[in-house]
Order: C-alpha cells, then sequence, then structure tokens
C-alpha cells in the first residue's frame, strides 16, 4: 500500500502539524502529540496517542488524520490504537447514517448541512476502512 516517492518522515511531521493545529483550533487541552503516530498506513492514515494534560504519561485522546476527516476522541472510548481506530469507524457510520437522512448528528458535526447527503457515502467508506484495518490481523502483529 505504500507509495514509492513518498517521503514518510515528512509525511508523519506534516500530519503531526496538523494534529496540533487541529486540537488548538478545537479548545483541547492536552500534554502533547506524540512525536510518531501510535499506528499509520501512510499517506492514507496516521492515528496519534495525545497525552492527557490531568495525567502525565497517559493517554488523554486518539487523533486522526491523513485521506480521512480530521478527528478526536476521548481514550475512554478506545484504550489502545486498535480500539480507538473502531471507535472512530463507529461514530463516523452514526454520523454518516445521521447525514444520509439529513439529520444531524447529537454530538459530532462535519460539513455544512447543504453537503450531508454527499458526504455521507464518503464517510461511510472511511468508517467501513477504518473497521478493515481494525480488523486485519496482519497489520497488529507485533
Amino acid at each position: 500500500m505504500a507509495h514509492e516517492d513518498l517521503d514518510e518522515e515528512k509525511w508523519e511531521q506534516d500530519q503531526r502539524l496538523l494534529i496540533e493545529a487541529y486540537l488548538h483550533k478545537q479548545g483541547v487541552a492536552h500534554g502533547g502529540v506524540g512525536e510518531r503516530p501510535a499506528f499509520s498506513i501512510p499517506p492514507y492514515l496516521a492515528l496519534w496517542a495525545i497525552q492527557s494534560h490531568r495525567v502525565s504519561g497517559r493517554v488523554g485522546w486518539w487523533a486522526i488524520s491523513g485521506d480521512v476527516p480530521t478527528d478526536y476522541l476521548s481514550s475512554d472510548d478506545g484504550k489502545n490504537p486498535r480500539e480507538a481506530l473502531r471507535a472512530f469507524s463507529k461514530i463516523w457510520r452514526e454520523v454518516s447514517d445521521c447525514m444520509a437522512e439529513g439529520k444531524k448528528h447529537p454530538t459530532v458535526n462535519i460539513g455544512p448541512p447543504d453537503r450531508w447527503k454527499d458526504f455521507a457515502p464518503l464517510l461511510r467508506r472511511r468508517s467501513d476502512l477504518l473497521e478493515e484495518f481494525a480488523a486485519n490481523d496482519e497489520l497488529w502483529e507485533e
């Protein structure tokens, strides 16, 4: 799946900067973004461990970037990277279902309402992809 001409280190650095700016814009208090992704498939996806601002050394959040919506969720929703991907997949599936029906999701807002019908199938495909990655044991071998 890797792109032969991709500079993975630069891609990771760019994604990390994107996540830092996104979390700042969202007002997420944290203790720092991991130096490297906790899980990645460049250039499609990078999953980042975000340190808790309350408990030093603890992951407080997970953030995701790449060819997916940039998003974050609490580590309470996923204790490890694999669980975090499943959690993102689940919430994105719920959001895409709401979008397809023209309804606002109660907690997540992605894109303007007049684009929801267009975004719904795209978000559903990203949700399915994350679930496939989480289910693929070969990606998680130690």
